[in-house]
């Protein structure tokens, strides 16, 4: 299955580290070898999609954002220098990265405009052939597996859900029986307490959607809202539920509480 992972945003809640460095490679921790290690939040996003099978990816990107692309490109000098230097598990963790890195296919895509989670979804449909994992750039899930059971999901449309305490600031899902019957963006009332984390599977029918979907909240086109229409049309819209811990690199207080409640290990 492909995948495609957003990075398009400019991040003004984060500012000013976000005026030079991308949310998106923010530092997070992780585990390699049995010890912590500090990654980019996309880059432990790509692992755990690679970890599940993904080999080809599209990465839609935002101005000022090359600090992605040069990344994930392979530099073997730097790898070398370090084990010149004794530096035998730092070259280890680069060479496992650069591997995968080599092992896909990786297509960037520029989003001009800043228009939302769903005009960047939309920005990636030529890359698209069938049943497509999307993920956000900005949220680290500590259980890499769930990614699986969504890949292989029968659904039609299927979304990533967790219970949160106050979901006002997320996307909200009504979930019955596992089947979808409502999502709303950010509501003031929220109808559950079921947030949408930022990870589904969709079907290439999701770009005729967002292409009805006017601006929403935010004066954004907002992939929830393409949601919606998919459920008042009939498609078999479904949820996996994630009770596990999970980094949103969206505001300094959601990075701040990710950095101190997530496990690793």
């Amino acid at each position: 299955m492909r995948a495609v992972v957003t990075a398009g945003g400019v991040g003004t809640r984060l500012l000013p580290a976000t005026k030079e460095i991308p949310k998106e490679m923010f530092p997070v921790f992780d585990v390699y070898e049995g010890e912590v290690v500090v990654k980019p939040v996309i880059q432990i996003i790509f692992e755990r999609l690679y970890d599940v099978g993904v080999r080809e990816f599209c990465f839609v990107v935002g101005r000022g954002k090359r600090v992605i692309e040069d990344h994930f490109t392979p530099d073997w000098q730097f790898v070398e220098w370090l084990r010149r230097r004794g530096k035998e598990r730092q070259a280890r963790l680069l060479e496992d990265f650069y591997r995968k890195v080599e092992e896909s296919i990786i297509f960037w895509v520029s989003q001009p405009e800043p228009l939302g989670f769903g005009h960047a979804v939309l920005m990636s449909e030529p890359f698209v052939d069938g049943p497509f994992l999307l993920a956000a750039g900005d949220t680290v899930l500590q259980n890499g597996g769930v990614l699986k059971e969504l890949a292989q999901h029968p659904g039609d449309l299927v979304l990533l859900v967790t219970p949160v305490e106050d979901p006002r600031q997320y996307g909200v899902a009504v979930v019955k029986g596992g089947k979808v019957t409502q999502v709303v963006e950010k509501p003031a009332s929220p109808p559950s307490n079921y947030a949408i984390l930022p990870f589904y599977r969709l079907p290439p029918d999701i770009f005729k959607l967002l292409r009805r979907v006017r601006p929403g909240v935010g004066g954004e086109i907002q992939l929830t809202d393409a949601i919606q229409l998919a459920v008042e049309e009939g498609l078999d819209v479904r949820a996996v539920v994630y009770e596990g811990e999970y980094m949103d690199v969206g505001t300094p207080a959601t990075y701040l509480n990710g950095l101190k409640s997530i496990r690793h290990g």
